[in-house]
């Protein structure tokens, strides 16, 4: 029987779905360290990856077996595909479960971050509410203004199909153009980057994190943006230089921020977390029981797949090196 590791836990039915299949190895939470993973791999078959574990070729370099890892998530930047293919790897990712949960999240952010909703909360939790606010916790309107997205995919068009009820002019940049049907379906006009951030009152990150665009929000782009505007960060924290917006919040060349996600996560960079005006959450934009459940399950479909089991034996439903099949 083939052996897999399932690397965080799972909801029990899908946990008992593999067991039909395999012979399953639970990590019960642990985070496994550079020095772990490899020896936990190396009698593997396949991985469910439900964790932020870093697969690259020094982690399967002895895993002989090892033929599929199937990430839990859209996003999929702690695993080096390239090298993986090299080694002959199936490797699949889960788009889809979280678009709505994550562009839900993504209003409430904007929303909370434009009119200081958390500053507010924690006026009243500390005990400080006395007298009448006045103007304290003035903030900024969302209706009528203009969102920038970056990163016009599955999220990004759900977040963008939402900015009609807020009567919203919608801009996005994308690395390439999207089809005319998808622009229209989410009003939204095409922009270079540079006109993009210079133009927009609320900018939100929804592109992948590869190896072209880490730190693609730096210091100069961060100057070209609107004293009045925000930056959202759902997607991957190594988009942004932390260094940079702590420093152009502190300086006010930015109103605010709101970053659900960090570049070493969960260590933050020391200067955002005493900043009044940026809004931070423990990478939580997906987090709703239904959409964990639907990632668990498309990750479980995929691997059952691409270990030759299933409707789709062989071919799993989202993978992203169908090169490795032709072998």
């Amino acid at each position: 029987m083939k052996k897999i590791l399932i690397t965080r836990p799972l909801a029990a039915e899908i946990v008992e779905r593999l067991k039909e299949y395999f012979d399953v190895s639970l990590n019960e939470g642990k985070k496994y360290s550079a020095v772990e993973l490899p020896e936990v791999l190396k009698d593997m078959d396949g991985v469910l990856l439900a964790g932020g574990e870093k697969i690259d070729a020094s982690a399967v370099a002895g895993a002989t077996r090892l033929k599929a890892i199937c990430v839990t998530a859209a996003g999929y930047n702690n695993v080096d595909v390239d090298a993986l293919t090299a080694a002959g790897i199936i490797v699949t990712n889960a788009p889809g479960p979280a678009n709505e949960t994550v562009a839900d999240f993504t209003w409430g952010v904007m929303i909370a971050s434009a009119r200081r909703i958390a500053e507010a909360a924690q006026y009243i939790k500390e005990g400080n509410w006395k007298h009448p606010v006045g103007t304290l916790f003035y903030g900024t309107a969302v209706n009528g203004k203009t969102l920038g997205i970056i990163g016009l995919g599955r999220i990004g068009q759900a977040i963008a199909r939402r900015a009609v009820g807020f009567n919203m002019r919608v801009i996005y940049n994308n690395r390439n153009r999207v089809d005319a049907a998808v622009e229209e379906e989410c009003k939204a006009g095409y922009k270079t980057k540079q006109a993009l951030l210079s133009e927009a009152d609320f900018v939100v990150l929804a592109l992948p994190l590869t190896k072209n665009n880490y730190h693609y929000i730096g210091e100069k782009e961060l100057d070209l943006m609107k004293p009045s505007a925000i930056l959202i960060n759902i997607a991957r924290g190594g988009l942004i230089d932390e260094a940079a917006l702590s420093a152009a919040l502190q300086q006010k060349k930015i109103s605010a921020a709101a970053l659900d996600v960090f570049e070493e996560e969960p260590v933050i960079f020391p200067g955002l977390p005493g900043l009044p005006n940026v809004l931070l959450t423990p990478h939580i934009a997906g987090g709703t029981a239904e959409t964990q459940y639907g990632l668990a399950s498309a990750g479980a479909d995929n691997l059952i797949a691409a270990l030759g089991y299933g409707p789709h034996a062989f071919h799993p439903p989202a993978i992203l090196n169908p090169e490795v099949l032709k072998r």
